[in-house]
């Protein structure tokens, strides 16, 4: 069964949680289900204009703001009657839940995309969100399985791992590559790129003491790292002590063209779901060096990166030491990245992976219930 109705209701996001809304409600809309998205003026960018109505969800706890966001939300989804909410993220999905009627009808889903934040504070707030959007949300997805064994934990009794997809791209041709390689101004010495939002989670700082071990190797290898973010200032202060083996690119449409002219892409993040930049260096057959957090090792497998623990700037310089020196080890990691891509779910797996929650949940919602205890099936997936 599919909804006829579905709201998206997202906070403050300058990542893979926005474009991961947009794609599933630009897949929905494509498939005849109504779409409504709400969520703060920053992501007005990302949907439509006639889909989107403005939520102000607060990145960080405001009591008065999150209380007013309840109320507007409520009025919001009285008015659209939609089947289906999903939420993605916690703040989000808190909001949601609140803002919902108990027994709730529509259905809730959330998307949990992140890990909790460092810090007891921090933590504390966010064990208090995870536990309330466990116990009232109808089906919960994870990005990673240690998120789905965490929301477990927490009360939720629907949980199935989310489907995260890369949106694929065209392969550059050889001029654009010629042209990225040349821009990155580090001619006959080997180039490890990294890509991402410049903040603290994505542990880039790690990555550049690890290059700063490496600078004494004939020929040294340049550190390319595109992306901005808070960090941005931070990093650049210790990408100039890194002398001219760092360099920090700042935001670039050219990706794919970057990954095609590295010798090695490296994710040395702290944690991860199902990142976008792992998926888009396995799709261009490249060599990868990445950390064992979250939901990386079930992208690459065993045999596509090289995987090191997180925070370890030695085992990281290590492992992009063995793919530089050695070139059968990097055409063995870039063809299992080639093969394990062919694996990948498409932004259409996506869509169809959320429609079936939804049609399940739908069906609870049009007999008269949809709660956390409602719509779920024997064959309702587990992660």
């Amino acid at each position: 069964m599919t909804p006829s109705r579905v709201a998206y209701v997202i906070g403050t996001t300058a990542g893979g949680t926005g474009r991961h809304a947009a794609m599933l409600a630009r897949g929905c809309a494509a498939r005849d289900v109504a779409v409504r998205v709400f969520g703060p003026a920053a992501t007005r960018s990302l949907f439509p204009a006639d889909q989107f109505t403005l939520l102000d969800i607060a990145e960080r706890p405001r009591p008065a703001r999150d209380a007013a966001a309840v109320l507007r939300l409520r009025r919001l989804l009285e008015r659209y009657a939609p089947e289906i909410v999903h939420a993605h993220g916690l703040r989000a999905g808190a909001v949601t839940a609140l803002a919902l009627p108990r027994p709730q009808r529509p259905a809730l889903v959330v998307t949990v995309h992140s890990a909790p934040p460092p810090g007891i504070l921090p933590g504390a707030v966010y064990l208090a969100l995870e536990r309330l959007t466990a116990r009232r949300a109808s089906a919960v997805l994870c990005a990673s399985a240690d998120l789905a064994a965490r929301m477990r934990r927490a009360g939720a009794r629907d949980v199935a791992l989310a489907v995260v997809p890369a949106q694929r791209a065209a392969a550059p041709s050889a001029d654009a590559v010629g042209r990225a390689r040349a821009g990155l101004g580090a001619p006959g010495r080997p180039v490890v790129l990294a890509a991402g939002r410049l903040t603290p989670q994505k542990g880039f700082d790690v990555l550049i003491r690890a290059a700063i071990t490496l600078r004494h190797r004939e020929p040294p290898p340049r550190l390319v790292i595109a992306g901005d973010g808070p960090l941005a200032a931070r990093l650049a202060g210790r990408a100039r002590a890194a002398g001219g083996d760092v360099r920090l690119l700042g935001p670039r449409t050219d990706i794919p063209a970057l990954l095609a002219a590295a010798d090695v892409v490296v994710v040395p993040s702290r944690w991860e779901g199902q990142p976008l930049i792992v998926q888009e260096a396995l799709r261009a057959g490249r060599p990868l060096v990445a950390s064992r957090v979250g939901g990386i090792p079930g992208l690459t497998g065993d045999d596509a990166a090289m995987l090191v623990p997180p925070d370890d700037p030695g085992a990281l310089a290590s492992a992009i030491a063995a793919v530089l020196d050695d070139r059968a080890l990097a055409s063995t990691l870039g063809s299992a990245a080639a093969a394990r891509a062919a694996t990948l779910p498409s932004e259409s797996d996506a869509v169809d992976a959320a429609l079936s929650v939804y049609g399940r949940l739908a069906a609870a919602y049009r007999a008269g219930s949809a709660g956390p205890d409602e719509g779920r099936g024997a064959g309702t997936p587990a992660a």
